[in-house]
């Protein structure tokens, strides 16, 4: 692991710095589920960002570029990585050159603007194009933060996979940028949230839909295992925005996907903050004493409130245990039915309760893999093929998440006790 750096970061002329931790080691392989390569011709691809989202990372199972490689084989000719830390694309190349994917890298040119990768492929552009870089330079209408909006006017045509979340700017520039995608109509454009794809949750969707079930209640509980992170900018919400926004953000998404629009104003939340008794933590592995007070993450958040079709939502995020798994699960109720999902990122189990028993069904989906389902619809769709799962997030649904997340940071600042 290298220590801390500074790290410059821009989709165009300006600069602006974050402090982050990165390793340039090849990251373990993920086993997915086999899938055969469809016949095709070859699909361009080009990255924008050389991190832990396009290329893994020890942290998690996200790995963009595996994907591609497992769905795409043969067909796959990554032409270009956007990232203004060229020693670490050019590392991360070489990495990717070791492997049997070898022949979709041994051309791929690295590009420090999205300026100079729509300069040089402007003859042979992008089928489609993988925005992974940190979404404080994203989700704007403003350079240098208008990845979207370069991308969109220089490759017209290619479909466009966004990560989550949209932006760490302002609700309203995100919203712009929605609108903006929404009139290009060529850019086919998806959004990562890719729970909404979980094998698992899909059969939630489907039982509610095939008995006809009005959702009373949907409660989330995500509680992180911290000892880990060892990212300042996380750990700091002028930059990652604080973990609601930045991580819980997959819960509120499955919140909406069940409940339907949040009533805003109607949200309430409380937090535990750093200061208080309870969030002093043993176990913070960053300097915490490099972040100003008042930008310090909370360390428990709760919150409650109304959809619009009249459930009510409840979400706990807490960032409190230690060693390295995560505790998570998304529970959904409706009139004689309890679904309960436990582990949703690993190993989702799901315990189902209905009418005429006491007792709950368990069935297990070890075997899923969302982010390689969430890909081969984006693909499918980019193709003109009819996609297994349609596109399940477009950037303006991704942008009422934003908005969502945003809204229970708030409320839960509004009620915070004084030091």
């Amino acid at each position: 692991m290298r220590p801390v750096q500074r790290y410059r970061w821009s989709t165009g002329g300006i600069l602006k710095s974050f402090r982050y931790a990165c390793t340039l080691a090849e990251p373990p392989e993920i086993p997915l589920p086999r899938i055969q390569p469809k016949p095709g011709t070859d699909m361009r691809v080009l990255y924008i960002g050389a991190g832990n989202i396009n290329f893994g990372s020890e942290e998690g199972p996200w790995n963009h570029s595996q994907r591609l490689e497992q769905i795409l084989g043969a067909r796959l000719n990554v032409v270009g990585v956007v990232d203004p830390m060229t020693a670490r694309a050019e590392s991360v190349l070489e990495a990717k050159r070791l492997t049997v994917a070898r022949p979709a890298y041994q051309r791929t040119t690295v590009f420090p603007t999205i300026q100079e990768a729509a300069k040089a492929l402007s003859s042979s552009p992008p089928h489609i194009v993988i925005v992974g870089s940190p979404p404080a330079f994203r989700g704007q209408m403003q350079q240098p933060n208008n990845a979207e909006e370069q991308l969109s006017t220089a490759f017209p045509s290619a479909g466009m996979f966004v990560e989550k979340p949209v932006s760490t700017g302002a609700v309203e520039q995100a919203t712009m940028v929605g609108k903006f995608l929404e009139s290009r109509k060529e850019n086919i454009v998806s959004v990562g949230y890719m729970l909404r794809y979980s094998a698992a949750v899909q059969k939630m969707q489907q039982i509610i839909k095939d008995n006809g079930l009005t959702v009373m209640m949907t409660s989330g509980r995500y509680v992180m295992a911290y000892e880990a992170s060892r990212k300042l900018a996380w750990w700091n919400k002028a930059v990652d925005c604080g973990p609601i926004v930045e991580q819980a953000t997959h819960f509120v998404d499955l919140s909406r996907y069940f409940g339907g629009e949040i009533d805003l104003p109607s949200i309430a939340a409380h937090s535990i903050e750093w200061y208080e008794r309870p969030g002093q933590l043993s176990k913070i592995r960053v300097d915490e004493s490099k972040i100003p007070e008042d930008q310090r993450i909370p360390r428990f958040t709760s919150a409650t409130w109304k959809y619009d079709k009249g459930a009510i939502g409840h979400l706990e995020h807490g960032v409190a245990l230690q060693g390295q798994t995560f505790s998570t699960e998304f529970t959904v109720f409706a009139d004689g039915y309890q679904m309960k999902l436990i582990d949703p990122y690993n190993r989702p189990t799901l315990y189902l309760r209905q009418p005429g028993s006491d007792t709950e069904q368990i069935m297990t989906f070890h075997d899923d893999d969302p982010f390689l389902s969430e890909m081969a619809s984006f693909i499918d769709t980019v193709e003109g093929v009819e996609p297994k799962i349609p596109i399940l997030s477009s950037y303006e649904d991704a942008v009422r998440t934003y908005e969502a997340t945003w809204s229970i940071r708030w409320a839960s600042e509004k009620t915070r006790r004084g030091r």
